[in-house]
């Protein structure tokens, strides 16, 4: 049976890989996630390499040097942080990988990040756009109220409305301002102000705080709800550095909840407060606008990014940190197994060292030249004994011992011993040989 179709394409795992990168980078863009940091490395290129993981799961990460190079955070093994990244792949291995743009400590900047991110989202999908605000009535006769009955800011919204229209109905929607359960509570009297159509306008607020004090005003369902309400709603949350969801969502954003009544309450300068509120209109949806712009500019410099040589260069880089790596983790254990063969074999040098050659040789010679000057004291011995053994032999058979006991030698005149009679002739010189001297003689 065929393995393929004849037009089914034929895959190399590089080109899967290749692909598979692609689709991951295009499916995340950029998110938000924090997690535990373990097996940290940060190599002589200046990456940084590490583990992000939980109490279930993992993933991999790098941090390339242009990111990481501002980082007054220096990140630990075991340390809990807060990440903005992208999800890619590292195609030498197969291996899906976090591309780390921004690092925090654990909640530090998290709410901020979480903000942010919510606000482009929204914005991407126009309720922020001025084209869905609504103008405020021309004429109003009552005003719905949406905050806490106990707090500061119903108090200064009805001391405005006094002072400047006592004539004004006020309508409170006593809600929880701060708390988990904060925003369904404002959501609910959203619904219900919209269904009993009493108020001709709503104020949504609360007094000042922190971020996360005013963090039920950054709720989703809480924007989606103030988006879809009929009733113009004019937020007011916080102090005029404060800023939420709620600001950009709503119809109108006042400064604080007083600047909220005034702008509800009819008055001689109504004119300039409408002239204020077209310039704080148009500085909305300039910055809507901007933000749009740099949202669609975040996006093509993303694509650009997926198609920048530096991806390719990283991905290179990162292969070679890791080879770097390996090859001083061989260079290392090779030096420690010479260190133990070297260690191994100093004993047994030490052992074949010269100096106790040449002790031990030294040693060797003393005994051999006591052995040598013995054996030739043997030896001399047995030579003088066996000398005079042969000299006594020799002594015994000497012509001059015979001669000492009274014998002689007779010679011719050529020094031939004379043994016969027949030897001699007459006239003939004949030498005697004695135990004392010679005896010259004629043959007659």
């Amino acid at each position: 049976m065929a393995l393929t179709h004849s037009t089914q394409p034929i895959y190399t795992v590089s080109r899967l890989n290749k692909e598979i990168r692609h689709v991951l980078e295009q499916g995340f863009s950029s998110l938000v996630l924090t997690g535990e940091i373990s097996n940290f490395i940060a190599p002589a290129s200046g990456h940084w390499y590490f583990t992000l993981k939980d109490d279930r799961a993992q993933v991999k990460a790098a941090m390339w040097r242009g990111n990481n190079r501002g980082q007054t955070f220096r990140p630990t093994n075991g340390a809990q942080v807060t990440v903005r990244a992208r999800v890619s792949l590292y195609e030498p291995r197969g291996d899906y990988q976090l591309i780390v743009e921004h690092m925090a400590p654990a909640g530090e900047g998290l709410l901020k990040q979480e903000f942010d991110a919510l606000k482009m989202r929204l914005a991407a999908e126009g309720l922020f756009s001025s084209a869905h605000k609504k103008p405020l009535p021309t004429t109003i006769n009552r005003v719905g109220v949406i905050t806490s009955a106990t707090g500061a800011a119903i108090r200064d919204i009805l001391t405005v409305l006094k002072r400047r229209a006592p004539q004004l109905e006020v309508v409170i929607y006593p809600a929880m301002v701060q708390g988990a359960d904060a925003h369904s509570q404002l959501i609910e009297k959203i619904n219900i102000a919209n269904q009993r159509h009493e108020v001709d306008v709503l104020i949504l607020g609360r007094g000042g705080g922190s971020l996360e004090d005013l963090w039920c005003f950054n709720n989703e369902q809480l924007a989606r709800a103030i988006f879809a309400s009929e009733l113009p709603i004019v937020s007011a949350v916080g102090h005029e550095v404060d800023t939420t969801i709620s600001d950009y969502v709503a119809d109108i954003r006042a400064a604080t909840p007083s600047a909220a009544a005034e702008l509800v309450s009819p008055n001689t300068q109504e004119l300039h407060n409408k002239v204020s509120q077209l310039v704080k209109h148009l500085h909305h949806a300039f910055k809507h606008t901007l933000s749009v712009k740099r949202s669609t500019a975040t996006q093509f410099e993303h694509r650009l990014q997926l198609c920048h040589p530096r991806n390719q260069l990283n991905q290179q880089t990162q292969k070679l940190d890791e080879l770097t790596l390996a090859l001083h983790s061989a260079i290392n254990g090779k030096i420690q197994h010479y260190e133990r063969v070297l260690a191994n074999l100093t004993p047994r040098l030490m052992q074949r060292s010269p100096e106790k050659q040449l002790a031990r040789s030294e040693h060797q010679l003393v005994q051999l030249h006591g052995r040598l000057t013995q054996a030739m004291q043997q030896q001399l011995s047995i030579s003088r004994n066996t000398l005079s053994l042969q000299a006594s032999r020799l002594d015994s058979v000497s012509p001059l011992s015979v001669l000492a006991r009274g014998y002689s030698i007779t010679k011719n005149e050529h020094g031939h011993v004379v043994k016969s009679v027949a030897d001699i002739k007459s006239g003939e010189l004949l030498i005697t040989e004695l135990a004392d001297g010679q005896l010259k003689s004629n043959v007659i």
